[in-house]
């Protein structure tokens, strides 16, 4: 270890039973895993094949093991393993990289200005009936709501659909087989690590497989400007106990067939010429007035 360590650093490393590996260079081939973390395209395609995910800051790597999630190994500054020591702990078998500032920059792409990460082995995805009899059992005669997300492509907008849900009682959120990874780096960061407490899965095939959701008694509804909208506030009256509120695209909204599908459509009523919100701004007014 450097002479630059401090004896906290040091203290911190022999406090943890697990394989520390003290990266020198940004060629050394043991941090694969965290190599091109700026190309968003790139990492879901490996990230995906190679069955893992990254969790990016000290406080999503925290909630990430919190909520049961395999960690495939940790990586970060000296400094920062004394704040991780007891999540790091817990899984002794995943080796810990730790590097100077400038070596772990050069490794992923960016500054690491949020404390650590960590390859986080990706969970299987449920199926769809799964999640629905989860959220039965869990809730039993209460009133159901999921969200779906349609073709969305900005990771911060599924990020932030996912806070949202979380924060106001949603109880599932469903995706399109295109929408963007709610595992992807950026969507965790924005959700704060609600990613990891929403039940969720993808819909296949979309968009025949709201069939199921209406097979389960939902009302499956769209926020749509299309023909036959209604406001929002109609569809709250009506009181559905069972509600799953589709949200699409941030450039084209809804696709043609989903549309088809749907039980209803809703609108939320724009003032001063704003003809509609951002997809995540709409999720939280759709959810809070459903509740």
């Amino acid at each position: 270890m450097s002479g630059g360590v401090s004896g906290l650093e040091r203290d911190a490393v022999a406090s943890v039973p697990n394989p520390i590996v003290v990266l020198d260079s940004a060629d050394d081939p043991r941090a694969t895993d965290y190599r091109s973390l700026t190309d968003a395209a790139l990492r879901r395609r490996q990230d995906i094949a190679h069955g893992m995910y990254m969790a990016e800051s000290s406080q999503v790597v925290r909630r990430a093991v919190d909520a049961g999630h395999r960690p495939r190994s940790f990586f970060m500054e000296h400094r920062h393993l004394a704040g991780l020591a007891d999540v790091v702990a817990r899984w002794p078998q995943a080796p810990v990289y730790l590097g100077e500032q400038q070596v772990l920059q050069d490794i992923t792409g960016f500054h690491l200005h949020r404390g650590a990460l960590a390859a986080m082995h990706r969970p299987a995805e449920l199926r769809l009936d799964e999640v629905l009899d989860g959220i039965d059992a869990d809730q039993k005669d209460a009133r159901l709501r999921v969200g779906i997300l349609e073709d969305l492509t900005d990771h911060t907008n599924v990020g932030a659909v996912f806070r949202s849900a979380a924060a106001l009682g949603v109880d599932a959120v469903l995706l399109s087989p295109a929408c963007a990874d709610p595992l992807y780096r950026r969507a965790i960061r924005v959700s704060m690590g609600a990613v990891f407490q929403m039940p969720w899965t993808r819909v296949h095939p979309w968009p025949d497989g709201l069939a199921s959701l209406q097979a389960a008694g939902f009302v499956v509804a769209g926020l749509s400007l299309g023909e036959g909208s209604v406001p929002l506030d109609d569809l709250v009256a009506q009181d559905h106990s069972r509600l799953a509120l589709v949200l699409g695209n941030e450039g084209d909204g809804l696709r043609e067939e989903t549309e088809r599908r749907l039980d209803a459509r809703v609108t939320i009523p724009m003032m001063r010429g704003v003809d509609s919100l951002n997809v995540a701004a709409a999720s939280a007014v759709a959810f809070y007035s459903t509740r």
